[in-house]
């Protein structure tokens, strides 16, 4: 593990929370997406070397929808950079880590992305991710 990636916060209203988090920050989001695979509108704020990704459910059936309905909207994932994630996924697993995708997935600002089921990770939903090359 390299750094922390990002922070990823559940909102319920994507231009409301893009204000909110503008004001606090003091910045604006450098970029806005959709990952479609994933059912979610996303947008990024960067400060320092460390990012937030602000996530909307783009679908009721989104993993986002689920998490607000069921914990409301807040801190959804950690997510940690990594140079190879396939390595990493191995090392995770060999740990004792159970991974919640067997392959790394498409996910936003050009990553590659794997998630850690929170029950082997002390309650907190952690991402691992790698720059697309």
């Amino acid at each position: 593990m390299q750094k922390i990636e990002h922070l990823g916060i559940a909102v319920d209203n994507l231009e409301e929370a893009n204000t909110l988090f503008s004001k606090l920050l003091g910045t604006k989001q450098y970029k806005v997406e959709e990952v479609d695979s994933e059912k979610v509108a996303t947008s990024f704020f960067k400060i320092g070397d460390t990012k937030i990704e602000l996530l909307e459910a783009t679908a009721e059936t989104s993993a986002i929808h689920k998490f607000i309905q069921k914990r409301g909207k807040g801190i959804h994932h950690i997510a940690f950079g990594v140079e190879d994630i396939y390595s990493e996924m191995k090392r995770l697993v060999q740990e004792g880590f159970e991974l919640l995708n067997e392959v790394p997935k498409e996910g936003a600002d050009n990553k590659l992305v794997c998630f850690l089921h929170p029950k082997t990770t002390g309650g907190v939903l952690v991402e691992i991710c790698q720059d697309k090359k």
